[in-house]
């Protein structure tokens, strides 16, 4: 059964459903890294688990500034996501494909970020931001039919 209320919306989101995606794989990824690493390991999930926490926990605040706050370091987690993916293939500790594959979802989900925030930001500028949360079905950023099994839809 499938629970819904106002302060699960950001269950709806493309880019909290992304952030799990990218999660689940950095997990697949660095869980199988040999013991002298487990730290570095250990500090790519945690970063890359904080990107989709910030989501959610920004969403359910209901201030707007708070909200943007959280994405941006949700936004500033998945940088670091990144700058780690990108060291570790160019120390051969990640193989190609596997970066391919981290590089192309942290990609959308930054595109994503930036395109949540930027609509927040209008929706704070011209006074459209309802503290109820219920307004922001319409900022596009929300699935209006049931979630695909797919969650690599761009949103742009």
């Amino acid at each position: 059964m499938q629970r819904k209320n106002v302060n699960r919306g950001y269950m709806t989101l493309y880019v909290w459903k992304n952030a799990i995606l990218l999660y689940k794989e950095v997990c697949c990824i660095f869980t199988l890294f040999p013991y002298k690493l487990k730290r570095v390991a250990t500090q790519e999930i945690a970063s890359t688990d904080s990107v989709h926490r910030n989501i959610a926990e920004g969403y359910c605040r209901k201030s707007i500034n708070e909200y943007l706050q959280f994405l941006n370091i949700a936004k500033a987690s998945l940088g670091e996501t990144v700058s780690g993916i990108y060291a570790y293939y160019d120390t051969n500790q990640i193989n190609k494909e596997d970066f391919e594959k981290l590089d192309k979802l942290a990609y959308l989900i930054e595109n994503q970020l930036m395109n949540l925030i930027k609509s927040l930001e209008k929706k704070g500028g011209d006074g459209s931001w309802n503290d109820c949360l219920m307004l922001m079905e319409k900022s596009g950023c929300y699935i209006t039919s049931p979630p695909s099994t797919n969650p690599l839809i761009q949103f742009l």
